[in-house]
């Protein structure tokens, strides 16, 4: 496939900048692969599609406030510094992108915090836009990491369009965040409330916790028309023991498997085995899913409304089918669905 088939206008108005107040309540699209039907509810009634001994994967990592605002040595200039993913805690190594990138150098020291708190030298180009740079700090490291964190902001997508408010630090995680390490929120946990995942528990639902560190390769832009010569950005993921053999009970006994977001599903079938099976799972993963993909391991997915041109948007095209999904999308802007990190949801079945 072509990456131009995944382009479509999105209004501005629709991409969501808050959550609604219950998340629970947000609208919810649901896609009948079978029957090629689309139904509009609510996120509450996701229950009503599953039931006993059905596992829902579920992805606890959690999100760091990855976003730095510095001042570069003798000129003052303001840079921002995104923080993707630490290379060595000894010796404070750090992969970054720097904003703006023409700016800066190899050499250069940037200063953080009103009294320059942390202060750091850039080491290396690693790409255009990416950097590689070391925190001169000679403090503990606990000491160090609480610094950074109380230096960063939340890293909320600036294609909202708003400054970043303290409660996003709670509304851009969700509920069983766990593992640091994100630089984006498995958006489609947000929805999840605990009041909603009580009823599912008792209604016999299981939940299995998989991590994958969301990445900046989610929000790169793709510059090749021909989807097989993208390379995607690597991130680190997670499967423990316990989580592989509840998977593994639901596909043996014919229950449902239910990825709650593509990086859940990304990381199931990055542990998957030939026979339809996960295996425990620790290392790295630049799997790039687009259509046509065949699936081995989850039966459902839930899923945001993504961006045009988006991984994502192909992982979703992939698993519910290309044109039933566009279409489905197509009815979505119709009937004023909001998309993106804050807006409503899509179950495909």
């Amino acid at each position: 496939m072509k990456l131009s088939q995944f382009k479509f206008h999105l209004p501005q108005e629709l991409i969501a900048s808050y959550p609604d107040e219950d998340p629970d309540t947000s609208r919810l699209m649901v896609l009948n692969r079978k029957t090629q039907t689309i139904e509009h509810k609510q996120f509450r009634d996701v229950i009503d599609y599953f039931g006993e001994g059905d596992v829902f994967v579920i992805n606890n990592t959690k999100v760091f406030p990855a976003r730095l605002y510095g001042e570069k040595e003798k000129t003052g200039a303001k840079i921002e510094v995104f923080l993707l993913r630490e290379l060595n805690p000894e010796t404070r190594l750090w992969d970054v992108l720097v904003d703006p990138a023409r700016k800066i150098r190899i050499g250069n020291k940037l200063y953080f915090g009103k009294n320059d708190e942390l202060v750091a030298e850039v080491i290396d180009n690693t790409t255009s836009r990416g950097r590689t740079i070391r925190f001169l700090y000679d403090g503990p490291y606990e000491k160090f990491r609480k610094t950074l964190m109380q230096l960063g902001e939340t890293p909320l997508p600036k294609i909202h369009q708003r400054p970043v408010e303290p409660e996003d630090a709670k509304r851009y995680q969700t509920i069983y965040a766990k593992h640091e390490g994100a630089i984006a929120a498995p958006t489609a946990g947000l929805h999840l409330t605990r009041n909603l995942m009580k009823r599912m528990e008792l209604k016999g639902i299981k939940f299995a916790e998989v991590t994958l560190h969301t990445g900046i390769g989610n929000f790169r832009e793709i510059e090749v028309e021909d989807l097989t010569k993208h390379k995607m950005d690597s991130e680190e993921v997670f499967i423990e023991e316990e989580s592989v053999q509840m998977i593994n009970e639901a596909k043996l006994s014919n229950h449902k498997v239910c990825a709650v977001g593509t990086t859940s599903l990304k990381a199931l079938e990055t542990a998957a085995t030939i026979n339809g099976k996960i295996k425990p799972y620790r290392g790295w993963s630049n799997k790039f899913i687009f259509p046509p993909y065949e699936f081995s391991v989850p039966d459902a997915l839930i899923s945001n409304f993504h961006l045009p041109l988006s991984p994502m948007l192909m992982v979703v095209c992939a698993f519910g089918g290309y044109d039933f999904v566009m279409k489905a999308y197509k009815e979505a802007i119709q009937e004023k669905y909001k998309f993106f990190t804050y807006g409503n949801a899509m179950l495909i079945i």
